[in-house]
């Protein structure tokens, strides 16, 4: 393949890409990725890590996965999410590596196209997710391969562990982007705002509509629909909303004409559905439609490298962000299981800064409950964690390395293919 050819696959791509030799080289790129870095490209010579990190080393040698090397192990395309340094400052990218051959099936080099990830950051940046931790970078994998599909997405993680970010990061990054995106809160809703909130009310439907009003369902028209908590809508509400999703088509409190509307579907939930369907306190149907590509939202004490970084960035953003946390206060936090997780964490660090004397957070201004959990035995043992979380790490593992068929890995672990296949789905799992 000659150099003509090689820029013109190049230009050809509307993300920034670049074609490097086995050695790292860049041999071509094209406008998009010269336009994405501060650092100039000289072809033949640059390196892409010194362009992209400004490292003098490749990314494995500073903790990240190299995707040139897994391309060139597998000879097959790669994705990884790295940081790069480019002239906005430290910006998440998720990498497509792709192996090149000539004639004889001979790998002559890698095609790497970036796709910057706009709702992520690994430093302090107003309505981005920030983080650095690698249960953080695979989240974010997750995220940005369900944005460009139109997939039902389910987001499965604990209270405050902020999916109604992440709901909205998948729109932002989705062609539906300049579209609404409507939220609807499950919770405590009755049977009657069920269907009035969602489908709308006709004049005259029941005592008190005086007027026409549109439901959020119509509202979300060519948009997303975030349905949070999506657990606790009633059983016997789960058929109405099953033949919505699945028709796309609703009538109005009242109304005799059928509407249609065509959105996205992203919900979300702290409750673990499949144990729900197993109890028969949420549709099985219902459950297969909405988790079409379910997702893992990591707890806090799963990405306590995140923490200071976070810390720091809810302090920045109040009124005290002239204040800095002693070594031993951010250890301590460090070390705080955070039950409420993100949540939690910007509520102690604004009672701390309200509590600190000086300009300087330090551990006894942290509140009660941070400081009484240094003094228990279960804070002395942050690598016990409970038995549903052991397996879900066990699987992924496994997952990672296992390399037959469903029913081999099933007669292995001493299960059914079908048990196999629903605990991989419950922690968002697939084999390779």
């Amino acid at each position: 393949m000659n150099a003509s050819v090689v820029q013109s696959m190049i230009n050809a791509i509307d993300k920034p890409a670049i074609f490097i030799t086995p050695d790292y080289v860049i041999q071509a790129v094209n406008q998009a990725y010269i336009d994405t870095y501060d650092s100039k490209v000289l072809i033949g010579t640059s390196k892409c890590f010194e362009i992209s990190h400004k490292n003098d080393e490749p990314c494995d040698k500073h903790g990240e996965d190299c995707p040139l090397q897994q391309c060139s192990k597998t000879q097959r395309n790669t994705s990884v999410v790295h940081i790069h340094t480019t002239a906005t400052g430290k910006t998440y990218c998720d990498i497509l590596m792709k192996p090149v051959m000539d004639d004889t099936g001979i790998t002559i080099g890698f095609l790497e196209i970036l796709d910057k990830i706009n709702y992520a950051a690994a430093e302090s940046q107003t309505n981005k997710m920030i983080g650095v931790s690698p249960s953080f970078k695979n989240m974010l994998n997750q995220i940005n391969r369900a944005a460009q599909s139109e997939i039902s997405v389910l987001l499965q993680g604990d209270t405050g562990t902020g999916k109604e970010l992440v709901a909205q990061a998948l729109h932002s990054s989705s062609r539906r982007k300049d579209k609404p995106f409507v939220v609807i809160e499950c919770t405590g809703l009755s049977e009657n705002l069920f269907e009035s909130e969602l489908f709308g009310y006709e004049k005259g439907a029941f005592t008190g509509a005086n007027a026409s009003k549109k439901g959020l369902i119509e509202v979300a028209n060519g948009g997303t629909v975030f349905f949070d908590e999506i657990g606790d809508v009633p059983l016997n509400m789960q058929v109405k909303l099953l033949r919505l999703l699945e028709t796309q088509s609703f009538r109005a409190v009242g109304g005799l004409t059928q509407k249609k509307s065509d959105f996205r579907l992203v919900c979300a939930t702290h409750k673990n559905l499949l144990e729900l369907v197993e109890k028969g306190e949420f549709r099985q149907d219902l459950y297969y439609r909405i988790a079409g590509f379910p997702i893992h939202l990591p707890s806090l004490c799963e990405r306590k490298e995140d923490i200071p970084e976070l810390a720091y960035h809810f302090l920045n953003h109040s009124e005290h962000q002239h204040k800095t946390f002693s070594p031993a206060a951010l250890e301590m936090l460090c070390h705080y299981p955070f039950p409420g997780n993100i949540r939690e964490l910007k509520s102690i660090v604004e009672q701390a800064a309200l509590l600190a004397n000086d300009n300087q957070i330090h551990k006894n201004d942290l509140p009660p409950q941070v400081m009484s959990k240094q003094l228990t035995p279960e804070a002395e043992q942050d690598n016990i964690v409970t038995l549903e979380k052991a397996e879900e790490n066990y699987l992924k593992n496994v997952c990672d390395e296992f390399k037959g068929t469903p029913d081999e890995l099933a007669r292995i672990l001493g299960v059914s293919t079908r048990t196999l296949y629903r605990k991989l789905q419950r922690y968002g799992l697939k084999l390779r």
